[in-house]
C-alpha cells in the first residue's frame, strides 16, 4: 500500500509534455481508501484506453464488493471527526484544493484529454470550471443556513439547524471527469459529509488524481475515498445497501438512474439524480443570426457534443432556417478533427468505439428517414474513435435521432412556423434538463422560457452552467439540484428543535 501523499508531486514534473506516458506517470492507479492506495482485494485490474488510437495508457485496480465495503468503513471511521470539524477549517481545505487545481490546470487538462479524448482547450476549460466548485463551496461552507422564529401560537421557539446527511456515495460519468466529481465533492465536504467517489471506468485517472490532490490539500484520511471499478453496479449496490450510507448522488443515464432510485428506495437513501437530456435549441426569425450560430456551436460542440447539456434538437423558424443551417454547416465543417493534444485540433475522438458507433447509427437512421447531410455524416477510416461534425436538415419529427440523446457532434435541424409549434416540439420529450432559445424580442424569450419544460434555459446564451446556479432538470432528467446554495442543502438534513424560554 502507498500513502496517497507520496504521489502528490507527480504532476509537477510533467506539465510541459504531451507524451501520454509522461502525462499519466505518477497518477494513482490503485484504489484510494482510508488515505492509502491499495490493490483490489482480488487483484483485478482494467485498462484505460486513449480514444485517439485505442492504445492502453494505464492499468487501474478494479474494486470489488469487499473493496466497496472497505471504502464505506473508511468513510464511517472519518465521519464523526469531519462532521465536527469547524466550517472554517473545511472551507480552508476546499480553498487549498482549489488553488492546487488551478495551479495544475494544464496538467489536469492533458490528463483529461488523454483518457477522454476532448480537445485540450475544452479540457482546460473543464478543469477551471471544476475548480470553481471547490471555491464556491469553500465560501458556502461558512454560510450554512439556520433559522430561529417564534411559533405562531407563541408556545415555543422554532429552531432549525442543518446537519450533514451522512456518508455520500458519488457516482460520476466519463464526459466531464473533473467537473462532475468536484460538483459533488465540493458541497458534500462543505456540508461535513464523508464520501466515496465511484468514477466511470472510461476515465478513472482524473478522479484518482483529484483524490491525491485533496490529500495534499490536507483533507483527513477517509473523508474522500476513490473506488474505480469495472463492476459498477455491484460496488454501488454494496455501498448503497450499507445502512450507514445516507446519500446517493448519480450523474448518468436515465435508465441507470431509475435502477439506482429503486435500490435507494429499499433503505430510504436520499438521492440526487442528474440524468439524460434531449435539449432543444430554438431559433426564431428575429434572432441575431451571428449570435445564434455562435451560440449553437457552443451548445452543440462543448466536449464534442458528449454532454448532457448539448443541444440535441435544432428547431428553427422557417424564415431563417436555410440561412441558419448553411451557416451552421459552414462552421461545423470547418472544425479540424484529430488528437486533442494538438493545439490546432478543434474536435477530438469520441470516448470509445461504442459511443462512436451509436452516433453513426442515429445519423444513418436519419438519412434513411429522408434527412439531407450538409456536412459530415459518416465515420472516417483509420484508427481512433472519431466522428465528424455533422449537420442534417429535413429531419422528420418522428426520426429516432430526435428522440434519443445523440451524445456527439451532430446537429439535426427541423423547421417550425409558430411559437406554439416551437413549444410543442421543444416539450415533445420525456426529458427536461436544459433548453436554448434565441430571439431579439425579450418578452417573447421570457414567455417561451416560461412555457418550456426544462430545469434550465439559455436565453440567447449557448452556455448555462455556473457553480453559483442550481443545475438540474425536470421530468426524466432528474431529481435535485447541483451547484448554488441548493447544492449544499442536498447534503444536509434539516433538524427542528422546539425550545421554550
Amino acid at each position: 500500500m502507498t500513502d496517497v501523499t507520496d504521489v502528490r508531486d507527480a504532476t509537477d514534473a510533467v506539465h510541459s509534455t504531451t507524451d501520454r506516458a509522461s502525462i499519466t506517470a505518477g497518477v494513482p492507479t490503485g484504489l484510494l481508501i482510508g488515505g492509502v492506495e491499495r490493490a483490489a482485494s482480488d487483484g483485478a485490474t482494467f485498462d484505460v484506453h486513449d480514444p485517439v488510437d485505442g492504445s492502453v495508457i494505464a492499468t487501474v485496480s478494479s474494486g470489488t464488493r469487499n473493496d466497496a465495503q472497505a471504502a464505506v468503513d473508511a468513510a464511517a471511521d472519518a465521519a464523526a471527526g469531519w462532521a465536527a470539524t469547524p466550517p472554517r477549517k473545511r472551507s480552508e481545505v476546499l480553498s487549498r484544493a482549489y488553488d492546487l487545481m488551478v495551479e495544475r490546470a494544464d496538467w489536469f487538462a492533458r490528463l483529461i484529454t488523454a483518457e477522454n479524448g476532448k480537445v485540450f482547450a475544452d479540457a482546460r476549460g473543464e478543469v477551471l470550471y471544476a475548480a470553481e466548485f471547490l471555491r464556491w463551496y469553500a465560501e458556502e461552507a461558512v454560510r450554512i443556513p439556520g433559522a430561529l422564529q417564534t411559533a405562531p401560537g407563541g408556545t415555543n421557539k422554532i429552531l432549525v439547524e442543518h446537519r450533514p446527511i451522512g456518508i455520500a456515495i458519488l457516482v460520476t460519468p466519463w464526459n466531464f471527469p473533473a467537473a462532475m466529481a468536484t460538483r459533488k465533492i465540493g458541497p458534500a465536504l462543505a456540508a461535513g459529509c464523508t464520501t466515496v467517489l465511484k468514477p466511470a471506468s472510461d476515465t478513472p485517472l482524473t478522479a484518482l488524481a483529484i483524490g491525491a490532490l485533496f490529500a495534499e490539500a490536507g483533507l483527513p484520511a477517509g473523508v474522500l475515498n476513490v473506488l474505480p471499478s469495472r463492476s459498477s453496479g455491484t460496488v454501488v449496490e454494496q455501498m448503497v445497501r450499507d445502512p450507514r450510507a445516507r446519500k446517493l448522488s448519480f450523474t448518468g443515464s436515465t435508465e441507470v438512474g431509475v435502477k439506482l432510485m429503486k435500490l435507494a428506495a429499499e433503505s430510504v437513501v436520499n438521492t440526487s439524480m442528474e440524468l439524460g437530456g434531449n435539449a432543444p435549441f430554438v431559433v426564431f426569425d428575429d434572432a441575431d443570426l451571428d449570435e445564434a450560430v455562435a451560440g449553437a456551436m457552443i451548445a452543440k460542440m462543448r466536449n464534442g457534443g458528449e454532454a448532457c447539456t448539448a443541444a440535441n434538437r435544432f428547431y428553427v423558424q422557417e424564415g431563417i432556417a436555410d440561412a441558419f443551417s448553411a451557416r451552421l454547416a459552414e462552421a461545423m465543417g470547418a472544425l479540424r478533427t484529430g488528437d486533442g493534444l494538438d493545439p490546432q485540433v478543434q474536435l477530438g475522438p469520441m470516448v470509445n468505439e461504442t459511443a462512436r458507433d451509436d452516433i453513426a447509427r442515429l445519423v444513418d437512421g436519419a438519412k434513411e428517414d429522408g434527412a439531407t447531410v450538409l456536412t459530415g455524416g459518416a465515420s472516417p477510416d483509420g484508427p481512433g474513435w472519431f466522428y465528424p461534425a455533422t449537420v442534417l436538415t429535413g429531419v422528420p419529427e418522428h426520426a429516432r435521432i430526435l428522440k434519443e440523446e445523440i451524445f456527439g457532434p451532430v446537429a439535426p435541424v427541423v423547421t417550425f412556423r409558430t411559437e406554439d409549434d416551437a413549444v410543442r416540439l421543444a416539450n415533445g420529450t420525456p426529458f427536461g434538463l436544459v433548453s436554448y432559445v434565441y430571439t431579439q424580442d425579450l418578452a417573447r424569450g421570457l414567455r417561451i422560457s416560461g412555457r418550456i419544460e426544462s430545469g434550465m434555459v439559455g436565453l440567447n446564451r449557448g452556455l448555462v452552467s455556473d457553480p453559483a446556479a442550481p443545475f438540474g432538470g425536470m421530468k426524466e432528467s432528474g431529481i435535485g439540484r447541483e451547484g448554488g446554495a441548493e447544492g449544499l442543502l442536498e447534503y444536509m438534513e434539516s433538524q427542528y428543535i422546539a425550545v421554550s424560554w
